[in-house]
């Protein structure tokens, strides 16, 4: 792409996350792209008390290097990122309006400034770039729906580009009158090649690393990682585990940490559980020892927007087993082949994918290699590969309008 300058391209996020540092890095050394990332809000950078994992967390890798960013001031009466209300930054219309980007790129709309920066991008003319996690899987009430539905739809006709995550957000557009050439995949990802290096290092140790947790080395292990709430249902998945331990030996990992962390362990205690291990939180650093030790990756959740840990796991080269209502089954899950997808809440379901995975080998190195293949695919390069598309027509259009 032939350009005379850098594409000026600004993204708006709502505060510096484990995921997204490396994808900026790598937008940050093209030199096709002057990037600028505002953040709402510092949460990520400082230890915080994470509500889903019940404790403070302070992420162990770099979050803000390799990129040009700035913080914008929060001017809510009480911030945080998980209300609409938290994140009230004005000085982004400011900027929009300064700096003379060529486009804003928005997270989604679940925040006051995340609409000011919309509406303002709208009124001066500038392109807006759209990435959101949301899919149809969730069942809506009535009025919900139709409130969603007249204001999105209006909405997303002032939208320039809309960035999918994967096929799941893609169907969601276009039920909401998104037409097809507009939206492009940048897909939903981690750091590959730190976790598929890290993979090259620790899989050799697979044995000794479950040795060193105290598991027995001939075991196969069943690995959930994440926030143990509710909404993860861990519990179906230490039901399913305790079911099918009556017919096949295996061991159950859970990382993480949260509210049913208890119920958890006295559900164990109360019907004589054995092999089951709960690590508690791990840092980023410290995760890949646990996808190494694993044999086999389940995420249970009721509704899950993605689930990147499921793209952490296939980088270890691990089948996964995911609930229909998880975001990303439907691009990385491929049933039979690299794993299985099962109705959420169905523990009978679940029990029966494990129970045919746990008791053979042959099938699991099978479905492993596949999800390694199937990931290797699903990368930060894929996703700067299509914005270099979407920027490509949005060059065309400015020029078109310039003649």
């Amino acid at each position: 792409m032939l350009s005379e300058r850098p594409f000026r391209l600004a993204v708006l996020a709502s505060h510096p996350i484990q995921y997204q540092g490396a994808l900026y890095r790598l937008l940050a050394s093209n030199p096709e792209i002057d990037l600028t990332v505002f953040f709402c809000s510092d949460s990520g950078l400082r230890p915080y008390k994470d509500e889903g994992f019940g404790r403070v967390v302070k992420w162990d890798i770099p979050l803000l290097e390799g990129y040009r960013s700035q913080f914008l001031g929060n001017v809510s009466l009480a911030p945080t990122t998980s209300r609409f209300w938290g994140l009230i930054n004005p000085a982004i219309l400011r900027h929009i309006r300064k700096k003379n980007f060529d486009a804003v790129w928005i997270h989604g709309w679940g925040y006051l400034t995340n609409w000011l920066a919309l509406l303002t991008g709208f009124v001066l003319g500038v392109p807006v770039l759209l990435r959101s996690e949301t899919n149809l899987l969730p069942t809506l009430r009535p009025w919900k729906k139709f409130l969603k539905q007249n204001l999105l739809k209006q909405l997303f006709k002032r939208v320039s580009a809309f960035l999918a995550i994967g096929s799941f957000n893609a169907e969601f557009y276009q039920a909401y009158g998104v037409p097809k050439e507009k939206i492009f995949l940048v897909p939903y990802s981690v750091d590959n090649d730190f976790f598929i290096s890290k993979a090259a290092e620790l899989l050799p140790k697979k044995e000794n690393l479950k040795k060193t947790h105290g598991i027995p080395p001939e075991l196969p292990v069943i690995l959930f990682s994440g926030k143990l709430s509710a909404k993860k249902r861990p519990m179906d998945l230490l039901e399913a585990f305790s079911d099918v331990s009556r017919r096949a030996k295996a061991a159950l990992v859970f990382v993480g940490d949260g509210a049913l962390a208890s119920d958890l362990k006295a559900y164990v205690e109360q019907n004589h559980c054995e092999n089951v291990y709960f690590v508690g939180f791990q840092n980023q650093t410290e995760l890949p020892t646990y996808y190494a030790m694993a044999d086999l990756f389940v995420l249970p959740s009721d509704f899950e927007p993605w689930g990147l840990v499921v793209n952490e796991a296939m980088c270890f080269a691990l089948p996964v087993i995911t609930s229909d209502q998880v975001g990303s089954s439907g691009d990385l899950v491929q049933a039979g082949t690299n794993g299985f997808v099962f109705p959420y809440g169905n523990i009978s379901a679940l029990a029966e994918k494990m129970e045919l995975l746990i008791g053979n080998p042959t099938l699991r190195d099978q479905m492993g290699r596949a999800s390694r293949e199937i990931i290797g695919k699903w990368s930060y390069t894929t996703g700067i590969e299509s914005l270099m598309k979407c920027i490509k027509i949005l060059r065309g259009r400015n020029n078109t309008k310039q003649v």
